[in-house]
């Protein structure tokens, strides 16, 4: 198997298991938590402090990548 077929592989692996996760019961609960304390729905700029700002929005980003690690292929880009 070439390395571009192993890593697309590997890749869909682990959307399957972000999956199994987070679309639980259990793993819905948790995004919705995620989503209320990483400011899904809110601005991560604070004024006059960039480095809290940035704080924000590290946590923001690794909610954005748990969720697109759900999406269908399809669903991106909408």
């Amino acid at each position: 198997m070439d390395s571009i077929k192993q890593f697309e592989k590997q890749i869909k692996e682990l959307r399957e298991a972000y999956k199994k996760i987070f679309e639980s019961d259990d793993g819905k609960v948790v995004i919705k938590d995620l989503e209320k304390r990483c400011h899904f729905m809110s601005t991560t700029n604070v004024k006059g402090d960039s480095h809290e700002s940035a704080y924000m929005e590290g946590q923001r980003s690794v909610l954005l990548f748990i969720k697109s690690m759900l999406q269908n292929d399809n669903e991106k880009g909408k």
